[in-house]
């Protein structure tokens, strides 16, 4: 499915109204950004290498690790070889929020090719 940018805008438009009206945990974009990372690139993944990868400071990382962990999206445990590094892990919970989004995302890509 081709889109042009108003098409673009509106199917992000309409799958981020999805999500606020959902009754799954609210992330930011950068909280999605990374819990993504997480997920698609294979681990393992720390504080330092998400930081690098998103541009972005280590506070903001773990700001951003500290909500999802409480939502239990994502874990953190030490590096038994390196005590210097936050290891973080995936977890079921979620899996199964990307699986959801996923499925927003696919729904919203259906209605708008008819």
């Amino acid at each position: 499915m081709e889109l042009n940018a108003l098409q673009a805008l509106r199917l992000w438009h309409e799958v981020a109204l999805d999500l606020v009206r959902d009754e799954d945990a609210d992330l930011s974009v950068r909280q999605t950004a990374i819990l993504l990372t997480i997920y698609l690139e294979p681990p393992p993944h720390t504080v330092r290498a998400l930081a690098a990868k998103l541009g972005v400071t280590k506070p903001v990382i773990t700001r951003a690790l500290n909500s999802m962990g409480a939502l239990g999206l994502v874990k953190r445990r030490r590096d038994e070889k390196d005590r210097r590094n936050v290891l973080i892990q995936r977890t079921v919970e979620g899996s199964l929020y990307l699986d959801r989004l996923a499925e927003t995302v696919m729904a919203r890509c259906h209605q708008s090719s008819r």
